[in-house]
């Protein structure tokens, strides 16, 4: 294997190959001024050519590591291409991670360049370079606001690439011996973990295991040059690295970025991607805003809405999977689709999807259920950023909502005595950088990586199953199961609920955390006249919380359906005074739940829920989009919510 993929051993390899293969079909598009540019293979590669030979007249050594920081851009994707071309090493941050966070990572690594897209990122960096001894020159995409700046290890994009065009001479044959030298296990990325439990570790992938990944996955859902894909999620994510570099490049279709985020939909619209993954959390938005614009719609357009979305769960995945299904019920779903899916689908942008998937965290089977009622072949994948992504996937007609798929190819699966998944394949990570014991924790001398999540494979389908996470999976007081992701999913179904963080382990009972979601609630309150100045106000109105206990309710009665999870129903709940956040520590940057943090830091909540209060007064630090810490001082009110009684779990606690 060490000659690598079809004799292909690194990315600006395939570029390459592109180039002679795909050369004037069209590799990149960005939005920019509301109008789509274009660059097909061929100016791809020399727009990275030209910015790799930049970089070695700026002195990029082999092995350097160089941090790239900003939106999805295709300037951004070329500087990844031109670090490796130079024997370097790429390390994407969160664009919206503040100063602090980027300090650690790029003192971690000891990044000697760095390029930002805009006056934002540069001014982050900025900030905090006196203490990042290692580094020494920066490079900004967008001139905007930077005439001022000292330059001196200031450069801008475009002229690096002029300088770079200029030594052509001098630096191709350079260039050309550090492409060619690239090996098959040389390092291809650095991507680090989103945190969840401490401080980011640096994951180092190689070429084998992004090209060996790509490859598989892309068979496995029949992938082509032909495919449309749209670049939004973080480039510091490893799921946006494998498709937008990995099976990119691999199979030669072209990615898409779009303006800004607030243009995202309309942007998704227009390009209908082909290809398309999200994780839970943008489908949960989008079912929210349909369900928001459904009620300002017409009494006659909701009833039908309505009456026909409910003909679609019922056939809609049937009909999906090639199943068997009667005339009338075909034909009803073929008025359904000219009248509501198809209108649907379109104005979502996604008319044109013949895979897509999500992943990050375990989406509400109802959720689910929905998208592929519409005829959208919505999959699930398990993935990790030390896998390179895939460890398993749901294959066309075998597509359910509480698995997350058969083994990737390539993949191998146990489950070990305490129920944890333990996975080996081509994509599984070198190391964690300089963290060796870390990465001894993590895998060992075998290959085999614990995922640190709880699950079973099911006998003859062979799927995989997630419980949760395995940290968080306990025992209740009574010996009941603890699974808080799957009752958080399902209180998540609910438009109107952003957020729920549950607790129980240990405990006689579970009780939550909400967190509304400004813009549904916010609309549901101006159709009924409720006025409100915050999201503190609206969080702690009483309608609203007669609206949040009747969806616990709902939820409640739904669990208990569930013969191994019913103990989790929810006895007590409030509704939290502000958002969980990212920049307060309480979520990661890829928006997972921080759970051990979230209760340490709101202790006192966690108590009062459990001591049988009916309202508790505290008070919360936050901090603000400019960096200054504040803090919130409310009042909430805490509720019961009926629950469904259960059989006792004497088997259980036997055990």
């Amino acid at each position: 294997m060490s000659e690598g993929a079809e004799g292909l051993r690194s990315i600006p390899a395939l570029l390459k190959r592109n180039v002679s293969q795909f050369g004037g079909k069209p590799a990149y598009r960005e939005k920019e001024f509301g109008i789509w540019q274009s660059w097909t293979w061929e100016e791809t590669s020399a727009e990275i050519e030209a910015l790799a030979l930049g970089l070695l007249n700026l002195g990029v050594n082999r092995g350097d590591y160089v941090a790239v920081i900003g939106r999805n851009r295709p300037t951004l994707y070329w500087s990844i291409v031109a670090a490796q071309m130079c024997g370097a090493i790429p390390v994407p941050l969160y664009q919206d991670a503040v100063a602090e966070e980027m300090e650690y990572v790029l003192d971690h690594c000891g990044a000697r360049f760095v390029v930002a897209a805009d006056q934002e990122q540069v001014d982050k960096v900025i900030e905090i370079q006196d203490d990042l001894h290692q580094f020494e020159h920066m490079i900004y995409v967008d001139p905007r606001g930077m005439r001022k700046y000292d330059h001196r290890t200031l450069h801008e994009f475009s002229h690096v690439q002029e300088q770079g065009r200029a030594a052509r001479d001098e630096f191709m044959a350079e260039l050309e011996a550090r492409r060619g030298s690239l090996g098959y296990d040389d390092t291809c990325v650095m991507l680090y973990t989103s945190g969840t439990t401490g401080k980011p570790k640096g994951v180092v992938l190689s070429n084998r295991n992004i090209i060996e990944t790509a490859k598989a996955s892309s068979e496995f859902d029949h992938l082509g040059p032909g495919e449309e894909v749209l670049a939004y999620l973080p480039m510091a994510w490893v799921g946006d690295f494998i498709f937008s570099i990995g099976q990119a490049y691999w199979t030669g279709f072209c990615v898409n970025c779009p303006e800004s985020a607030d243009t995202m939909m309309t942007d998704l619209r227009e390009i209908a991607p082909s290809y398309y993954f999200a994780p839970p959390r943008v489908f949960e938005t989008q079912l929210t805003q349909i369900m928001i614009r459904m009620e300002d719609a017409s009494p006659l357009k909701r009833r039908m809405f309505h009456h026909f979305m409910a003909h679609a769960r019922r056939v809609g995945p049937r009909i999906l999977d090639g199943k068997p299904v009667g005339a009338w019920d075909r034909a009803k779903y073929a008025l359904g689709e000219w009248l509501v899916y198809g209108p649907l689908k379109n104005t979502l942008g996604f008319s044109r999807v013949r895979v897509g998937y999500t992943a990050g965290e375990a989406i509400g089977p109802e959720i689910f259920d929905f998208y592929r009622a519409l005829g959208i072949n919505l999959k699930q994948l398990y993935g990790q950023t030390e896998a390179s992504v895939f460890i398993t996937q749901q294959p066309d007609h075998e597509v359910r909502p509480d698995t997350v798929g058969v083994p990737s190819p390539g993949v191998e699966l146990r489950i070990d005595e305490s129920g944890e998944v333990f996975y080996r394949s081509p994509g599984v990570f070198v190391e964690y950088y300089k963290n060796v014991d870390s990465t001894a924790d993590t895998k060992d001398p075998e290959g085999w990586v614990a995922t640190g999540d709880a699950g079973f494979i099911e006998e003859g389908s062979g799927h995989l199953r997630i419980i949760d996470r395995a940290k968080d999976v306990g025992k209740m007081a009574d010996g009941a199961l603890f699974a808080p992701k799957y009752v958080e999913n399902k209180l998540k179904f609910y438009p109107n609920i952003l957020e729920a963080v549950v607790f129980g382990a240990g405990r006689d009972r579970c009780c939550a955390f909400i967190n509304i979601d400004l813009t549904a609630v916010g609309n549901w309150a101006e159709r009924n006249n409720i006025a409100y100045g915050s999201y503190q106000e609206l969080a702690g109105h009483p309608q609203v919380l007669d609206m949040i206990e009747g969806h616990v309710e709902e939820t409640n009665a739904s669990i208990a359906e569930d013969e191994m999870l019913s103990g989790c129903q929810v006895h007590r709940f409030l509704v939290l005074h502000k958002e969980l956040d990212a920049d307060d520590g309480e979520l990661t940057r890829t928006r997972k739940v921080r759970r051990k943090i979230i209760g340490e830091k709101f202790a006192d909540l966690v108590t009062a829920l459990y001591d049988g209060s009916e309202s508790i007064y505290t008070e919360t630090e936050v901090t603000y989009e400019d960096g200054r810490k504040g803090k919130i001082r409310a009042t909430l009110e805490i509720r019961d919510a009926k629950v469904v009684p259960v059989a006792p779990r004497a088997a259980v606690a036997a055990e």
